[in-house]
């Protein structure tokens, strides 16, 4: 059982990964629908991955407790470690492509605040900001 959840989670790491990449793609392209559609996607696999993990850690503990005498390493085969260890490396690539996607995002979500500051300006009070004032340029005619 324990490699199995070991092997589901390696997968569970791997498709966040290549959806994340995914999405660097389409924000570079601007297409955020594509982005937006794989949320709830990435946000699934991120509650699966976690639910892997909670298992695998209960059968961890089972067997740290049935061998008390010996040291977690003693127990695990050679294939479980390599998996561990993978799982390790996963996460640490998983982590960089977050944070190449984050900067992405950043640098839109300010393209889109300055454009909207640019088109309603707002007027700042102390370190808060208040609402948009009514742009002069925007006028409505019924």
């Amino acid at each position: 059982m324990l490699t199995h959840y070991l092997q589901a989670s390696i997968e569970d790491i791997e498709n966040l990964i290549a959806l994340t990449m995914q999405d660097i793609c389409d924000i570079k392209e601007a297409k955020h629908q594509a982005i937006f559609d794989r949320t709830r996607i990435k946000n699934d696999l991120v509650r699966s991955f976690e639910n892997k993990k909670s298992l695998l850690d209960n059968e961890l503990l089972k067997l740290v407790n049935a061998n008390k005498d010996r040291d977690l390493e003693d127990i695990l085969d050679v294939s479980q470690k390599d998996m561990l260890s993978l799982i390790k490396e996963k996460l640490l690539s998983l982590r960089a492509v977050n944070k190449e996607y984050a900067r992405f995002v950043v640098s839109v979500s300010e393209f889109y605040n300055s454009l909207l500051d640019s088109v309603f300006p707002r007027e700042m009070e102390g370190y808060q900001r208040s609402h948009h004032k009514p742009a002069s340029l925007l006028k409505i005619r019924a």
